[in-house]
């Protein structure tokens, strides 16, 4: 028999020092997606000093959101070699070296090293290492601490804008871009807080309640199996290694057969295609409140009042999304909360004064944070916590191309109406597919597990029940044990 300490396969605490590493993905994830947008409050003066147009200057942001995104599957493969913690440090240390030597550039180009390059692969080494150390830490409560960490981008963008207008009144943009540099080393904080969880730091959590017991019994099994295999990587025979050739070492870091995974491809290409109408709106809502009429205060107060409303639905999403009636069913949730997205867009046109336009904000706003707080949360549903990490990389990478072309190609909300609407529907058409297919797929191995009781003796039973069980894994069987009460095993799992 196997030794003792080996029987228990490590699974998330769902608490504890959870809530501290949500913290402080509270804090990376809030950077990554807030500091992009912050920094344009600064892209006048630059455009001054410099002698260049202002779409020069734009192309900072448009390379930093680039870089973020693009660089995904190197943060994949960083994560999977040296686990999240020092990831994170190290991308906090390139955002304040970045922003430190923007502040002694001396050209446009240098800006677009220094901000866009070396500053976007730091947010980006803050991104995906955050949500995957959130996967974890959390099962049962996952979307919960999945929308409080997704609320940072929200509060980052209201207390960015207020502070990097101050810094800029007071000190310019060489001193401000010193400052910044300075305020996101906090990064290698939050990095810190993402205390590693190994066998002996982890036990799985069995008081579950009976409403959600079938609905997570099965997603609990295959994620504790998924994290044991990972840490027992390591314990690899390193002779192996040589003999594998390139392609096979990247996909140990990376994981290619993704693309064969059916519930993966459904949501990358309907993220692929939600994408292109996601942050347009919030781009153009500002200028389509001047266009009509409306001073500039009051149109840069519309994106204020989105962004408030966005801080309370994310984890507001979050609670509702964990829900015994939602979470076995959190796909058709987030195809909803596209669709809902697009459809707040025929409020735009239909607004003639200010007063509607704020009404689209509010909507747009909760619609927004629904999508955003559920983002992650539905891929790791679908593909396990053990295969996330190279998940998330190979989405960004794709979803890159669609962030840099929104925008210039989405000029009309009936774009942006068409866009989130078919992504909405495609998804949940799929979705439904998807969880079809699984059924079936359970219940006929179901079948084939049943199927050997009914032909075989008394004494094959015996004999076979002892051989199967010696050979099973002792991985599952805590949890079998935990979930489904003390139970006689005679044909393996």
């Amino acid at each position: 028999p196997p030794p003792a300490n080996t029987r228990r396969a490590p699974g998330p605490p769902d608490g504890g020092w959870g809530w501290v590493v949500v913290f402080g993905a509270f804090v990376s994830i809030g950077f990554a997606y807030a500091f992009p947008k912050g920094i344009a409050i600064f892209f006048k003066e630059i455009q001054d000093f410099f002698g260049t147009s202002y779409s020069e200057v734009a192309w900072v942001s448009s390379i930093m959101l680039a870089t973020t995104y693009g660089a995904g599957p190197i943060s994949s493969i960083l994560v999977n070699r040296y686990g999240s913690r020092p990831v994170v440090m190290f991308g906090g240390l390139l955002c304040g070296i970045g922003m430190v030597s923007a502040a002694f550039c001396t050209s446009i180009v240098q800006l677009y090293i220094c901000v866009g390059f070396i500053t976007g692969l730091g947010l980006a080494l803050n991104l995906q290492p955050s949500v995957i150390m959130i996967g974890k830490y959390f099962l049962k409560r996952r979307p919960i601490a999945n929308g409080l960490a997704m609320a940072g981008s929200p509060v980052m963008l209201c207390t960015l804008a207020p502070l990097n207008q101050f810094l800029f009144d007071s000190f310019g943009w060489r001193g401000s871009f010193l400052i910044l540099g300075a305020i996101l080393l906090n990064c290698c904080v939050a990095g810190a807080f993402f205390r590693p969880i190994g066998p002996g730091t982890a036990s799985v959590k069995t008081q579950v309640t009976e409403e959600g017991k079938d609905a997570l019994k099965q997603e609990v099994t295959e994620d504790a199996m998924e994290i044991s295999s990972l840490t027992n990587l390591p314990m690899k025979n390193k002779e192996e290694e040589g003999d594998r050739d390139c392609c096979e070492k990247i996909n140990r870091y990376l994981d290619f057969s993704l693309f064969k995974h059916r519930g993966f491809l459904i949501y990358l290409i309907g993220n692929v295609l939600m994408f292109l109408g996601f942050f347009a709106p919030i781009i153009f809502l500002a200028p389509y409140a001047k266009h009509i009429g409306i001073d500039e205060y009051s149109a840069a107060f519309l994106l204020s009042i989105l962004a408030i409303v966005d801080i309370v639905a994310r984890p507001t999403t979050g609670i509702i999304a964990n829900s015994k009636w939602v979470r076995p069913r959190i796909q058709y949730f987030f195809s909803f909360s596209i669709a809902f997205n697009g459809t707040c867009h025929l409020l735009c046109p239909l607004a003639s004064s200010y007063t509607g336009l704020v009404v689209y904000s509010v909507f747009f706003g909760l619609a927004f944070g629904m999508v955003c707080a559920m983002l992650f949360e539905t891929l790791m549903d679908l593909v396990g916590a053990a295969r996330f990490t190279s998940a998330v990389g190979l989405v960004t990478i794709a979803e890159c191309c669609t962030i840099l072309l929104g925008p210039p190609i989405g000029g009309e909300c009936i774009f942006f109406l068409f866009v989130m609407v078919l992504a909405g529907t495609f998804l949940f058409i799929m979705n439904y597919y998807n969880y079809r297919m699984l059924a079936k797929e359970e219940k006929e191995r179901k079948a084939k597990e049943e199927d050997p009781k009914t032909v075989r003796t008394e004494n094959e039973g015996r004999n076979n029940g002892i051989k199967e069980t010696t050979q099973d894994g002792p991985e599952l069987e805590p949890l079998r044990e935990e979930q489904e009460g003390p139970k006689k095993e005679v044909n393996g799992i």
